[in-house]
């Protein structure tokens, strides 16, 4: 696979990113991709290493390592370097349902478990699969299929995110008429609305859904299904299978003194706000009154928390500080965490590169979080109280937790502060409408492997059958789906 020596003769090189002196000046992306010469040597290093860990797709340690689309990754970089660019795509899209978003916003799992990283820097996959996907897009391969025969059965899908498109788009080449439907007043789900144009320019999202569109899917927006329960009989009565891929939409909250303080948003709401305005004036008004001159405060570490700084700083806040409860993690990788699971390193994210540039040090601090939150007379919040935590066992659980450390508490200026602490699970008025089992997590519950729920006809796929995770996944789980429901409607399946 690749080139023999490959991985001896060429360094890892990346596209070009946009510094940030530019690129916080808008939201359009700024990673560049490398010529068509340059990709193949990158391609090149693929190194025939005969366990491909990248494509595994497995559970390690509770983190996914490899590919969980099981992307026959090194077939992939074989004809990448030998410039087959439209068998690479063929190869591709037998696995995958929607690279154009994966080599955006994948933290590229492939990679993580590359043989080749094990000793030096792994093969550049995730551009290796972006510049297939768009060489597709730009010379007129990648087309929606039309089924040549429909089969007469009808599929709803609830939520059109990346499992909810990744089901309607095999179903639909299946032969089944799919109807999905999306509560938000456009197509996308998280990958609208969750995700900052500067990761994932929305064009990109609206060629896809246009050409679904075209092959036959229906897409219905502006309906938040669930609220009516004439409208969840109507559904059950007139579709042969309903697949519910709504995501964990439901935020983990800050539950402190002056929570109800003006200026207080979760992350996904602030996201949605931003994007919503930019996309309604064709990115002519950017929403600076909602963080310009502000200092602001975001709660959370992971890669919403670092969109929220991101965007943050292009919307002109005078400061930016995340707060992490976790300790800060190693720079190296740390006996207890073996290769090839998913690397606990430290990782500077754009966001925080931003910050640097921006206001000459990384926004994180470690160990903390929000005690208090300050109001003035008019409600409008002010500041935050932060505390230092440590780790503590609990002596009924036997768990350790993060605890807070008396005396350490700081009052900090903060007039603006986004929860990106997570979510908790499925939104409770959707399953209760359709009447399905929810585990502990409030995830909707499945057989071990399987996308049934506990009410005939009900399917399930995405963030809301295995909780908050990646679009990567969600695309896998959405493509699971579409093979279950096809098995059932139609007693065997082609998917």
């Amino acid at each position: 696979m690749g080139k023999a020596t490959g991985f001896l003769e060429y360094e890892r090189a990346n596209g070009e990113v946009i510094a940030e002196a530019q690129r916080i000046q808008n939201f359009k992306e700024f990673h560049e991709r490398l010529s068509f010469e340059e990709q193949k040597k990158q391609a090149a290093r693929c190194m025939d290493c005969g366990v491909p860990f990248c494509q595994a797709g497995a559970m390690l340690a509770g983190m996914m390592s490899g590919c969980p689309l099981h992307n026959l990754v090194p077939e992939l970089n074989d004809l990448v370097y030998r410039g087959c660019m439209e068998q690479a795509y063929d190869r591709l899209s037998m696995t995958h349902s929607f690279p154009e978003f994966t080599s955006r916003v994948c933290p590229a799992l492939c990679e993580a478990a590359c043989t080749c990283g094990l000793h030096t820097e792994p093969v550049s996959t995730k551009e290796n699969e972006k510049a297939v996907i768009e060489y597709a897009f730009e010379h007129g391969l990648v087309k929606e299929e039309v089924p040549a025969v429909r089969t007469g059965k009808k599929v709803a899908v609830i939520g059109s995110g990346p499992s909810g498109l990744a089901t309607a788009q095999l179903l639909n080449r299946r032969g089944h008429e799919v109807t999905v439907y999306e509560r938000s007043d456009r197509v996308g789900g998280l990958l609208r609305y969750g995700i900052p144009n500067m990761k994932l320019d929305k064009s990109v999202i609206d060629r896809r859904v246009k050409m679904m569109e075209e092959a036959g899917v229906h897409f219905v927006t502006g309906a938040n299904i669930g609220t009516d329960e004439a409208e969840i009989k109507k559904l059950k009565k007139n579709f042969d299978a309903i697949v519910l891929a709504c995501g964990a939409s439901h935020p983990r909250d800050i539950n402190a003194p002056g929570r109800d303080a003006n200026g207080i948003f979760f992350a996904v709401d602030f996201l949605s706000k931003v994007t919503k305005q930019l996309l309604d004036s064709d990115f002519k008004q950017v929403p600076y009154e909602l963080a310009k001159d502000k200092n602001v405060i975001v709660i959370g570490g992971g890669d919403t928390g670092n969109d929220c700084v991101g965007t943050s700083i292009r919307l002109g806040a005078k400061s930016v500080t995340q707060l992490e409860m976790m300790p800060k993690p190693s720079e190296i990788r740390l006996p207890s965490n073996s290769w090839p699971e998913w690397p606990r390193v430290l990782k500077v994210d754009y966001g925080q590169e931003e910050s640097i540039y921006k206001f000459g040090q990384d926004p994180r601090i470690y160990q903390t979080t929000v005690k208090e939150f300050v109001k003035d007379e008019a409600g409008n919040l002010k500041a935050v109280t932060i505390v230092s935590l440590e780790s503590k066992k609990d002596e009924k659980t036997g768990r350790m937790q993060m605890v807070p450390v008396e005396g350490t508490e700081k009052i900090v200026p903060a007039e603006l502060v986004l929860i990106a602490a997570g979510f908790l699970g499925s939104e409770q008025y959707v399953t209760d409408a359709f009447g399905v089992e929810v585990d502990q997590r409030t995830n909707v519950k499945s057989e071990p492997g399987k996308h049934r729920t506990s009410v005939k006809g009900v399917y399930t796929a995405g963030d809301m059958h295995i909780g908050q995770s990646l679009v990567v996944r969600a695309i896998a789980e959405g493509r699971a789906a579409a093979r279950e429901v096809d098995e059932d409607l139609m007693g065997y399946t082609n998917l």
